[in-house]
């Protein structure tokens, strides 16, 4: 697979990355359904075999027993992965994540021990403040990430959901390598806020989570009832009826197209994400899926399909907020 440089300062990755979060769930219950150990091994294995080992993970997810899973799948082989894991949502000493985001030095330096630990790993490639603290000044967190970089612990580190102004005083401190925000042809808020055009400028790489609309893309939700009853995607207004079937047609010219083309509407969202220069890191559990997404590297759109795709869905469109109003409220 191609590698490409993200950002300026040294890390080479493939073009495509591996999304981990549905892999295991939450203490609330599952993420896009039921999750599946060994499948989820499996898939991280198969995904190595192809050529995609830069894997993305949290502390978050579970808590902690994401990034167990991987330390699992990734034993014996670590120097063979490339593993990003985030920080900053507040989890007790009791395993319970409190709902406050924490970018105080302590926590900083408390947060990176407790996945080293549970990555069963002496460093991490990429380390992500997973959202802004707007308590703490963003120079005191990224001080103690700089430390972290200076110690061994980690190699390079990365910001969220954050803006323009937030990356350029976090850049001033340490640089940044990455920045990590929901972008797919449904959301394109950091393109809309000119984030996208600050880290260009500055040499930060973006990278793409939940490029496939949070599965909306793929095609495979028609029905509000193809998603499990206690999937989370039913709180967010993207799934709910003021958007839902608006959504759905906007899917359906994407996989018209896409079916020209003898590929899936998800291979199609996903090349149009990487022929913009952004690494996607689409989630899945399941080997058949990652193939599918790997395979989507090999994709060439021409300046035709890149407008074709932008006059189905222009910049601006809404498709409905990709959260809640609590989780609204947390982006920077």
């Amino acid at each position: 697979m191609k590698k490409i440089k993200l950002g300026s300062q040294g890390l080479v990755i493939p073009s495509i990355g591996l999304g981990c979060m549905g892999m295991t769930g939450f203490q609330e219950g599952d993420i896009y359904g039921k999750a599946d150990e060994s499948e989820a091994i499996a898939t991280i294995h198969k995904s190595l075999e192809l050529g995609g080992n830069f894997l993305d993970t949290a502390d978050l997810y579970g808590p902690f027993t994401n990034e167990r899973l991987l330390a699992k799948a990734i034993k014996g082989k670590r120097n063979e992965y490339i593993i990003a894991t985030k920080f900053g949502w507040e989890i007790d000493d009791h395993e319970k994540v409190t709902w406050a985001i924490n970018g105080k030095k302590d926590y900083v330096k408390k947060s990176v021990e407790r996945s080293l630990k549970n990555l069963n790993t002496d460093y991490i490639d990429l380390y992500y403040m997973h959202r802004l603290d707007k308590n703490t000044p963003i120079e005191e967190t990224v001080e103690a990430m700089s430390d972290l970089v200076k110690e061994g612990k980690v190699g390079y580190i990365g910001l969220s959901e954050v803006s323009s102004e937030t990356i350029k005083r976090a850049h001033a401190i340490h640089p940044v390598t990455a920045v990590q925000s929901e972008y797919s042809l449904f959301e394109r808020t950091s393109e809309e806020r000119g984030v996208l055009a600050t880290l260009n400028k500055l040499g930060i790489g973006f990278v793409a989570y939940s490029p496939l609309g949070r599965g909306f893309l793929s095609g495979k939700i028609k029905s509000i009832n193809d998603l499990p009853e206690n999937d989370f995607r039913r709180a967010i207004p993207r799934f709910q009826e003021a958007h839902f079937y608006k959504n759905v047609e906007l899917v359906e010219a994407i996989e018209a197209m896409a079916k020209d083309k003898n590929i899936t509407s998800s291979q199609l969202a996903i090349a149009w994400i990487m022929n913009k220069g952004i690494l996607p890191i689409p989630g899945t559990k399941r080997r058949k899926y990652v193939k599918q997404n790997i395979a989507a590297t090999s994709i060439e759109l021409s300046i035709a399909d890149m407008q074709k795709l932008d006059n189905i869905v222009p910049l601006g469109t809404n498709t409905g907020k990709p959260y809640d109003e609590f989780s609204m409220g947390l982006l920077d």
